[in-house]
């Protein structure tokens, strides 16, 4: 059994004080009843010596254990280590997240990597205890339940979208994850959700959260059509793999609200990433804010609104296209967006693809290389290689782009290096944004 390289005595403090800042992080497997848990579980901890630490719930699963009912490990925080590095590891786990070993394969995940399959799988088993299946099958299982508990669609439509071949494999894999039926697992939630239509989750996150900081930026930056400031909820539609998507964001006392509408259920775990990614919901707020506190200069900025996040961003290729073309984002969404219904509000397109913007200026280039593939800005792609191509094609966006649709956390798209705020410098632009002691600091 693969455990975490971390001190144990401080994975075992962190259960006793039942730890939230530790959710995602680590997950806690208790030998006698062959359960794990997130560290802040509210059951009685168990002895030290029963206690095994392991870097996810895939490996947890791998090793025999199943979800506790209480804490319901696998619906804790991601880690934020996949947000904060660049190597093949942390892409290899954004893409997960993205879909693409349900839509790819493992060769496929590999080949955006560029790495051959069995370096990958290598890697992962030793970081995560789990190579690429059965990770993919860990969110397979997280996305059943999801639909399970907040739907009430037939059990095979379930196992479809959620991404399993059979309604068999299906029904072993939540037996398996959750030691319940998925029936029995519908019956314990109660679920009065819809058979279709819009799917009503919450996304935790690791608090604090300024989430009024956060949502001023996305509402001050909405595109008409394609994002909508509603009713206090942020809207917008989103491109999926399998078709479009609207979404609703709504700030709430320790979650965010989210409201989904799809047109094909198997994009739920996708269009779910893809919103915590745009809220930055993973990140490690304390760790971020304690390192910055240190500067005397932004200590009573943090002081006053800790949990600053980086709004980032759905679709990487969108930000650098928006960027880019500054006030023509707007004209360009109205000439080449494609058209979507949206019942509940005023959305009405989807952001177009670069391959409609090759002849646009002032976009024309940025558009050429990322349909062309000499520009990647996905969920995995290589941040140094990115910042090389963009920095050919416009150098003062670079950090923007790197720090909205790369999910930089160093990136500083400001006068000055910001040396010292090193590597949070993203989260310190933050702070500085609309400060009255903006001049003084920078």
């Amino acid at each position: 059994m693969q455990e975490v390289h971390e001190d144990t005595e401080r994975c075992v403090r962190a259960v006793r004080s039942k730890d939230a800042r530790f959710d995602g992080w680590f997950f806690t497997a208790v030998l006698t009843t062959r359960i794990y848990c997130r560290p802040s579980c509210p059951v009685v901890p168990p002895k030290a010596e029963n206690m095994r630490f392991l870097p996810s719930a895939a490996a947890a699963q791998q090793a025999g254990f199943r979800a506790c009912k209480r804490c319901r490990p696998d619906a804790s925080p991601g880690s934020p280590k996949w947000n904060e590095r660049a190597d093949l590891v942390a892409r290899a786990m954004r893409l997960i997240a993205d879909g693409v070993v349900d839509r790819e394969g493992v060769d496929g995940l590999a080949r955006r990597l560029g790495y051959s399959v069995r370096q990958v799988q290598r890697q992962l088993l030793a970081e995560l205890g789990a190579g690429p299946l059965a990770l993919a099958r860990a969110q397979r299982a997280q996305t059943a339940r999801l639909l399970i508990e907040t739907s009430t669609l037939p059990m095979g439509e379930v196992a479809l979208a959620a991404g399993f071949a059979s309604l068999r494999t299906f029904n072993d894999t939540v037996r398996e994850v959750f030691a319940m039926s998925p029936t029995d697992l519908r019956r314990r939630a109660g679920s009065g959700g819809p058979a279709s239509g819009v799917l009503s989750l919450r996304l935790p996150f690791r608090a604090p959260l300024y989430a009024e900081g956060l949502f001023a930026v996305l509402a001050a930056e909405a595109l008409p059509g394609v994002e909508e400031w509603r009713d206090g909820a942020y809207r917008r539609t989103l491109r999926l793999p399998n078709g479009p998507g609207i979404v609703s964001l709504r700030p709430m006392p320790g979650h965010i609200a989210a409201e989904l509408s799809l047109t094909d259920l198997r994009d739920l775990h996708t269009a779910i990433n893809r919103c915590r990614r745009l809220l930055d919901l993973d990140a490690d707020p304390e760790a971020v804010d304690a390192l910055l506190a240190e500067d005397s200069a932004l200590a009573p900025l943090i002081a006053a609104r800790p949990g600053r996040r980086v709004p980032r961003t759905v679709d990487g290729a969108e930000f650098a296209i928006r960027a880019i073309a500054g006030e023509k984002a707007a004209d360009l969404a109205a000439k080449h967006g494609e058209p979507v219904d949206d019942p509940g509000g005023g959305l009405s397109l989807l952001f177009p693809e670069p391959a409609a913007l090759v002849d646009e200026e002032p976009v024309a280039a940025l558009a050429r290389a990322l349909d062309g593939g000499d520009l990647e800005l996905g969920a995995g792609s290589d941040w140094n290689r990115a910042r090389d191509r963009l920095a050919a094609l416009d150098p003062a966006k670079v950090e923007l782009i790197a720090m909205r649709a790369l999910g930089d956390p160093d990136a500083f798209p400001r006068p000055g290096s910001g040396r010292r705020w090193r590597p949070w410098r993203a989260y310190a632009a933050q702070y500085l944004q609309d400060s009255a002691t903006e001049r003084e600091i920078a």
